[in-house]
């Protein structure tokens, strides 16, 4: 994506990526991206947008982005799809240039669905080392965007099909005219301390032989505040009772669509008592436990995930 956009795309003045400010170093959380909103009504604009030389895309196929493997690996292509390839989504601008999402699920072989048929469809968080780090947020919208949409194309008020509007960014019914609106749920996780020692959880869900202890977590509950869902999920997984509860930050998770709201805890009882049907493992851990983790055979989160720097950030506050 070399050049600005041309004629009546280029009068919208809108500021470089180097005019703005860069968010926190966690993975999806950024955006080197302008996601431009205002210009999600103006379908003028998103036709000239899309046709643009200077544009870039961003090609899902059934959950897996599309690698370019030449001459290093990267996921905004600079060729667009072909015009039957699928709805597109306004992402926003990078550098200036507008960047598209396309989902090509529709087609058995999606390659045919490319101007310039080349490359593989890879699971996103498995690329995280391969991929730079200021293409995480975007690809992190566009596969929000593409998974809601996918699971939103008729109405959950009379049953009408939808079709998308502004962009993308909405889901309209053509039967009773309801606006919906992409799905975001929130989740907080936490790490719960005590004195010099945290509390770690293996959940269920974690693959056994990888033995990861990491922070417990949970889904926010309707007319619950993001406190209270910190004091509930420790109570219900390991039945510690939580008392202080402060924000610390916040990373997109689109696996497939939450928010995580990260939080540290202050742990008012010590007793772990297990909820067997989410929790397989539960301890409390020092410093030097971690510090000796792989001796003892067990492993953290990865380094991507807002679980992981909580703990190293904990870690880090040993004086």
């Amino acid at each position: 994506m070399q050049g600005r956009l041309a004629g009546t795309v280029d009068r919208c003045h809108l500021p470089a990526m180097h005019d703005i400010s860069l968010p926190s170093a966690l993975l999806y959380s950024s955006a080197r991206l302008d996601r431009a909103s205002h210009r999600r009504t103006d379908a003028d604009w998103l036709a000239a947008a899309r046709a643009d030389t200077g544009a870039g895309f961003v090609a899902y196929w059934r959950g897996k982005l599309l690698i370019a493997p030449e001459p290093e690996p990267r996921a905004v292509l600079d060729a667009p799809p072909r015009e039957d390839a699928g709805e597109s989504v306004f992402l926003g601008l990078m550098n200036g240039s507008p960047v598209f999402a396309v989902d090509l699920s529709a087609h058995d072989a999606p390659l045919d669905a490319l101007h310039r048929p080349r490359g593989a469809f890879l699971e996103l968080r498995g690329l995280t080392a391969t991929l730079p780090a200021e293409e995480a947020g975007l690809l992190a919208t566009a596969r929000g965007l593409l998974y809601w949409q996918s699971r939103h194309k008729f109405c959950g008020v009379c049953g009408g099909a939808c079709a998308p509007e502004r962009g993308g960014h909405t889901m309209r019914c053509a039967q009773c005219g309801t606006e919906h609106f992409p799905r975001t749920d929130p989740a907080v996780i936490m790490l719960v301390a005590k004195g010099d020692r945290v509390l770690l959880g293996q959940s269920q869900k974690f693959p056994p032989e990888r033995n990861m202890f990491s922070t417990l977590a949970g889904f926010v509950e309707p007319g619950e505040s993001l406190e209270d869902a910190v004091r509930r999920e420790t109570l219900e997984e390991v039945g510690v009772h939580v008392g202080t509860v402060s924000y610390t930050g916040s990373q997109p998770w689109p696996f497939p669509a939450s928010l995580m709201l990260g939080f540290r805890a202050e742990a008012v009882s010590e007793a772990i008592t297990l909820d067997a049907e989410e929790m397989r493992a539960a301890a409390w851990f020092t410093r030097a436990d971690l510090a000796n983790r792989r001796e003892a055979g067990f492993n953290l989160p990865p380094r991507d995930s807002i679980a992981r720097k909580l703990i190293d950030d904990w870690i880090a506050e040993e004086h």
